[in-house]
């Protein structure tokens, strides 16, 4: 099978996230896609946002804006406000499920569906990344159990997987090296000393 060294096509999602006081992270998320071997303007098919504000306290949408740049058709952009309909939702609970059943299909734009989809889990490792910020600052983090997006993520995080073991025994998300030693080196290094 020979392949051509020109992409046929390019899809490129990125996600930023950013403190919004002690509280709240706003996330923005954006979707390209992208012809290579076509000439602008015909090479950007789409490029479309997705920004939410979300509380840390407990992981709820408090506000949710899509944007599309560039797209196909002139009425696409009339299903934008339907995207609204993310506030209210838990980032830690059932988020998929409800993702799901609001804008799949012909209640929504499938790219901006697949935005919101990626928005969950970027949420949930920038919520660990604002507690990470506030204990590397010496402030109040909210406690490390309490990132209940991660619980049943992966098998770390299985309700009895290593991760709430090491937490546990004294690891401090974000603090130490990586990857985190593993659980039975705790015990001599003391409380803290690993990584997250």
């Amino acid at each position: 099978m020979t392949r051509s060294e020109l992409p046929l096509h390019r899809r490129t999602i990125t996600v930023t996230a950013y403190a919004e006081g002690g509280d709240e992270i706003s996330v923005e998320a954006e979707l390209s896609d992208v012809r290579p071997w076509a000439e602008p303007p015909a090479d950007v098919v789409h490029r479309m946002g997705l920004a939410v504000r979300v509380r840390l306290a407990d992981m709820v949408v408090v506000h949710a804006e899509a944007d599309m740049r560039t797209f196909p058709h002139t009425e696409c952009p009339l299903i934008t406000p339907v995207f609204d309909g993310l506030v209210r939702l838990s980032v830690a609970a059932g988020y998929n499920r409800a993702v799901q059943q609001r804008f799949r299909g012909v209640s929504g734009c499938s790219h901006l569906h697949e935005l919101a989809r990626a928005l969950g889990p970027a949420v949930v490792q920038a919520a660990i990344s604002a507690n990470a910020g506030l204990r590397y600052a010496g402030e109040q983090a909210h406690d490390p159990r309490s990132t209940a997006g991660v619980l049943n993520s992966c098998h770390i995080w299985a309700p009895d997987g290593v991760g709430l073991r090491k937490l546990d025994a004294g690891w401090v998300p974000g603090t130490g090296p990586r990857p985190v030693p593993p659980l039975n080196t705790f015990g001599q290094r003391g409380p803290g000393t690993s990584g997250g």
